[in-house]
């Protein structure tokens, strides 16, 4: 089982950094989105949103429906994987008191050179909310773990 956790880290990885390297236009959906969503469903519910951003406010009337959506899609992606990514590290690292943080700080780190790295690919911005977003992905799957995993207890023996 091990191993195919340790997989799925190396899979995780080599996606994060195929994704930082490539640029906007390498891997935009909106034209998938276009096609996909030709009745633009929830439009109207969309709308209403407004999304503080990198000092900007990100919504339907600022960017349009297809490329808010986009963000949004972008945004959840990081949230999930880097969730995800946390998890695997949780299950791989052995089992001791600090391994919740360990996990935390290897997601932090993970995030950080992904951006990092993003900053090095045209036409790419590399940004601390992106890193907040990823640690958020991470603490909530974290969380998640440690509220479901049942927890032995110590029996003191007299």
């Amino acid at each position: 089982m091990k191993k195919l956790v340790a997989l799925l880290l190396i899979g995780i990885i080599a996606g994060l950094f195929i994704s930082s390297s490539q640029t906007y236009d390498q891997q935009t959906i909106v034209p998938d989105l276009e096609r996909l969503l030709p009745d633009r469903p929830l439009e109207g519910p969309l709308s209403k949103l407004e999304i503080p951003y990198w000092g900007k406010t990100i919504s339907v009337e600022e960017r349009g429906y297809y490329y808010f959506l986009e963000f949004l899609i972008r945004k959840a992606a990081h949230f999930f994987t880097f969730g995800v990514l946390a998890a695997v590290l949780y299950w791989l690292l052995p089992k001791m008191r600090l391994r919740f943080f360990l996990a935390l700080l290897l997601s932090f780190a993970a995030a950080s050179a992904d951006e990092f790295h993003q900053s090095l690919t045209g036409g790419r911005t590399a940004t601390w909310q992106d890193v907040a977003l990823d640690l958020s992905g991470a603490i909530v799957f974290l969380t998640v773990i440690r509220l479901f995993t049942p927890r032995r207890t110590r029996r003191t023996t007299r």
